[in-house]
């Protein structure tokens, strides 16, 4: 049981960063950009890169979070606002163009080969029968300390009223003082670099691959529009849903249905969890378990 958990929960902090980023623009800019899950898949082969070249780990982390956050920034402002303009469902498109034109430069540069960090090996860790490794420890505390700041930020600073005002009526915040575009420009930046850290998060705990993004993007989308899609912090609840489901489909034996002692399902079959899910809530409760717009501040 505490292993399933453990399993779960790991799961949750792997997509729990890059749906609250994806949440948090969606907030402000009112589209899904499909790209912003990319941005990990480039935060974690940027930190692989730095280090190959000789960085350390740390340094090599910073720098690929600092440059993926300035990267999300400049595709914001020469294509999504750009699209804005025109329509939503524009930048939609434009969003998904460019997350193919990302793959597409991912497979040029690094071609299929899975690549890792690395990492010192350290002994694993036995809680309450749990086998852990130290760095699934690590990255677990990093996704909790990056949540966390990002929630005082949003709820206790003055910055984060702004955000929030802007999400809820951006022409009002306007005429009240509010530089509109600097906020969400800041916000842009703060998702480009917590869906980094959630690549590289992964990186520290496996090999990542150029089909990372894609095997992300549909539980990740599932978190964000669970908890609400606008609503930031609600993604977390969705990411821990989507978690429990998918460790469901590969943890339970269905041996006895089968006729045999013991049968898992694959962990390909994982992302079925997340499609019936969404596929449900898009169905019944589309704005999610919380709703989605902000409506005090």
């Amino acid at each position: 049981m505490f292993q399933f958990f453990s399993d779960a929960l790991l799961r949750a902090a792997d997509l729990a960063l890059i749906a609250v980023a994806l949440s948090a623009v969606y907030s402000l800019i009112r589209f899904p950009n499909v790209a912003l899950v990319q941005y990990a898949v480039v935060g974690a082969f940027l930190a692989i890169s730095l280090q190959s070249a000789g960085l350390g780990l740390v340094a090599a982390a910073a720098l690929s979070t600092l440059a993926v956050g300035a990267l999300a920034v400049l595709f914001n402002l020469a294509i999504f606002e750009r699209l804005l303009k025109v329509e939503s469902s524009i930048a939609l498109i434009g969003s998904l163009a460019l997350s193919m034109i990302l793959s597409a430069v991912f497979l040029l540069v690094y071609g299929p080969t899975a690549y890792r960090l690395q990492l010192p090996v350290l002994a694993p860790i036995r809680l309450m029968g749990v086998r852990l490794t130290t760095w699934q420890l690590w990255t677990l505390g990093l996704s909790v300390v990056v949540l966390a700041l990002f929630a005082l930020l949003l709820l206790r600073t003055r910055l984060g009223a702004e955000m929030r005002a802007v999400a809820t009526n951006a022409p009002l915040a306007a005429a009240t003082g509010i530089e509109t575009r600097r906020v969400t420009n800041i916000v842009v930046f703060l998702s480009g670099m917590m869906a980094a850290i959630g690549g590289i998060t992964l990186a520290l705990r496996g090999s990542v691959s150029i089909d990372m993004g894609t095997n992300l993007l549909l539980p990740v989308f599932a978190a964000a529009i669970l908890g609400g899609l606008g609503n930031a912090l609600s993604a977390i609840v969705g990411a821990i849903v989507i978690a429990l489901a998918e460790t469901v489909i590969t943890n339970t034996n269905l041996g006895p249905l089968m006729g045999e002692a013991v049968w898992f399902l694959p962990a390909s079959y994982a992302p079925v969890a997340s499609f019936a899910i969404l596929v449900l809530f898009l169905l019944f409760r589309p704005r999610g378990l919380f709703v989605s717009e902000v409506t005090r501040v």
